[in-house]
């Protein structure tokens, strides 16, 4: 019990860049929360910042990586995590003429949105609201469980309890998120997130903007390093391997799967 709790009291404080994070890495993490993470926040804030990330356009790349881990499966069950608008989910549907997709969100406004869309209707999806660190499925309950861009909201300790959730309910958990900057480039953060927010700002304006930018801007200083998901892992189970697939900056991809 001693070293269970010792283990978990290091993964709540371990580093974003990972357990042998340098002391720049260190500094330049958060725990400010993004807007669609607070309370405190009006839902017309948040669906802002989820629609500016909708138009990053990557939901066929990730779907496409998602499918390749169920290729040899006729009628691949996926479970979404953290789905936003459910437009990774809806992609996956398109691609795949018989894969079921269950669509969630922590979110209930969210969950909502997409229930009254047209995957509220589509023969192959349902809608859930479900925490990632406590998801009420049994074991083996789907062959897939795919977390696109949200995994960095978690932190450690809450990133621990999902990746031993997800491979406790499914064969494979898929994580895709923003990659932490190499340390020296780090302070570039804020510039990256003026980059990244400049095509809204200028379809939308300025003060529009501000709230996708704010929350781009957390979410660079919230990524996790490789290292990190592997120490995460390891405190979930250590019978949980992690495989990182090849993606182009500014994404990570990890596989995580039990033995």
């Amino acid at each position: 019990m001693t070293e269970q709790r010792s283990r978990a009291l290091d993964i709540g404080t371990m580093p974003r860049g990972g357990p042998n994070a340098s002391w720049l890495d260190r500094r330049m993490q958060t725990d400010v929360l993004e807007y669609i993470d607070r309370f405190d926040v009006s839902d017309e804030i948040k669906q802002v910042v989820i629609s500016e990330l909708d138009r990053q356009d990557w939901h066929e790349d990730h779907a496409r990586t998602a499918l390749a881990l169920v290729a040899d499966i006729d009628h691949p069950r996926i479970l979404e995590l953290g789905a936003g608008h459910g437009k990774l989910s809806a992609k996956l549907l398109e691609l795949h003429p018989t894969a079921t997709a269950t669509i969630t969100d922590l979110d209930p406004t969210s969950v909502a949105n997409i229930a009254a869309g047209p995957l509220g209707a589509h023969p192959r999806a349902r809608t859930q609201v479900v925490d990632a660190t406590t998801i009420d499925a049994p074991e083996n309950s789907y062959d897939l469980v795919v977390f696109a861009m949200s995994f960095h909201h978690l932190p450690p300790a809450q990133a621990c309890r999902a990746i031993a959730e997800a491979t406790r309910i499914s064969t494979k958990f898929l994580v895709i998120d923003l990659a932490r900057l190499p340390t020296p480039a780090l302070p570039l953060i804020p510039l990256l997130g003026l980059l990244i927010a400049a095509p809204g700002a200028l379809r939308k304006g300025p003060l529009t903007i501000l709230p996708f930018l704010h929350d781009a801007i957390i979410s660079l200083l919230r990524a996790y390093r490789p290292q990190a998901l592997t120490a995460l892992a390891q405190a979930a189970d250590p019978a949980i391997n992690v495989e990182f697939l090849p993606k182009p900056p500014p994404l990570t991809c990890a596989v995580f799967s039990r033995t």
